[in-house]
């Protein structure tokens, strides 16, 4: 009887299998410690096995493990509720639980709909909200996403993103050229009271890493509620302090979204997501249009309550913009002389690394040099026993995700591991 194996799609970005992890640090079974700056792609918000999550879901593991919540209720959904619904936005008061930030951006996207009984959604170029079939047809961070499984989900338009460094303007041209295209796109593409909803992250993810201009954000916001729109705020990589603020679209001032959706760090890596809105628009979801087999789960939501407990209690938020912060210059101070990169970003502890020309062709020579480099760097990292990910449209980007937790003695050494695994890559090719 032969044995089974994972996909052969499923391309790990190290070659790390763990033994054990604690806060910063995976303990692997080659007896290494890698300071890990990928934390799970944003979600061990709290570290790895935090000892306030480990023992909130070792409880709740002894007394009900799955209680389906349109069948019956448990006591930590009922707390999660009321824990999260201290850090939503005024106005945001109902919630819709799921199991990952796909299935809430489904959902959210279900309810703009039904809410509206209209048919767009209007997404922000280089947007990532997912890989299930509406999630895709919603993401355009890069063709992979979406490409080999049409045709797509219909009713969806896409307006240009604001990305001031690929169009070689000032952040403020950058912000008027988008928002006349998207007016552009009103007048050309999608008749506005057919509009549903406007979809965007806050932070651009996958799509890049890079903080969407407040003035952007508000302009969306102001022409989608001229045109009885609702504005969704994907927040499944930048929200629960991940940016320094609880939810990334809070550095736009006075900005509150109509839908909001969270995943990611909300439980420190245990599967749940929901979706947010004002108990008005959720109530216009049609009956059985929510619900799910395993969403809310009981040891999930224990330990969701667990998470926001222990981001509120050591003031994780605040540590995650300081130490992003420390992150940010250290990288500028050291690698500011490197040629080959063309930007060094990040709010609070979403940090990029990007390389090459960003202005070059995809698909080109220049773009496929930039895209070697950056995997070269992520992988020589490796090397100095440190994790991270690369990212981007055409991958010439590496992003940088230390846990909330991280002290400012981690993030000195995460800065100087990542200076000489670039220098030796830049070295090797020179």
């Amino acid at each position: 009887m032969s044995g089974a194996s994972l996909s052969p799609v499923l391309k790990q970005a190290t070659p790390v299998v763990v033994e054990s992890a604690a806060g910063s640090w995976i303990h692997g079974v080659d007896g290494r410690d890698y300071l890990d700056f990928t934390t799970g792609i944003g979600v061990t918000s709290t570290g790895h096995c935090h000892p306030d999550v480990v023992a909130a879901a070792q409880a709740q593991c002894a007394k009900i493990i799955h209680a389906q919540y349109t069948t019956v209720l448990h006591k930590p959904l009922l707390e999660l509720t009321e824990k999260l619904g201290e850090h939503l936005p005024d106005g945001i008061d109902s919630v819709f639980y799921a199991n990952s930030g796909s299935e809430a951006v489904e959902a959210a996207v279900r309810l703009a709909r039904m809410a509206t009984g209209r048919q767009y959604i209007v997404t922000v170029q280089r947007g990532f909200h997912g890989r299930t079939v509406a999630a895709a047809s919603l993401t355009t961070a890069g063709t992979k996403f979406s490409a080999g499984f049409g045709p797509l989900m219909s009713g969806v338009a896409t307006t240009p993103f604001p990305d001031a460094l690929r169009l070689k303007m000032s952040v403020d041209d950058a912000v008027d050229y988008a928002l006349a295209e998207f007016d552009f796109l009103l007048a050309t593409r999608v008749n506005p009271s057919e509009i549903a909803g406007v979809l965007v992250e806050p932070f651009l993810g996958d799509g890049g890493y890079i903080a969407v201009p407040p003035r952007f954000l508000s302009g969306l916001a102001e022409r989608a509620r001229a045109h009885g729109a609702l504005m969704i705020f994907d927040e499944v990589q930048a929200g629960v302090g991940r940016t320094g603020k609880f939810w990334g679209h809070q550095h736009t001032e006075g900005l509150v979204p109509d839908i909001m959706i969270t995943a990611k760090g909300i439980a420190s890596g245990f599967p749940i997501s929901a979706i947010a809105a004002p108990e008005s628009i959720m109530a216009k979801a049609w009956p059985g249009s929510q619900g799910g087999t395993y969403g809310g789960n009981a040891v999930a939501a224990a330990a969701g309550v667990a998470t926001l407990g222990v981001i509120d209690r050591e003031g994780l938020v605040e540590n995650s913009r300081a130490r992003g912060a420390q992150l940010l210059d250290a990288l500028r101070a050291d690698l500011s002389g490197v040629s080959e990169i063309c930007d060094i970003r990040g709010t609070g502890l979403m940090l990029a690394v990007e390389f090459g020309d960003p202005t070059a062709p995809a698909g080109g020579a220049a773009s496929a040099d930039a895209a070697r480099l950056a995997a070269a760097v992520q992988q020589a990292c490796i090397d100095e026993d440190l994790l991270t990910l690369t990212c981007g449209p055409t991958g010439s980007i590496v992003r940088i995700i230390p846990p909330l937790v991280v002290t400012a003695d981690e993030i000195d050494t995460g800065a100087a591991r990542f200076g000489r695994a670039v220098r030796r890559v830049v070295g090797a090719q020179s």
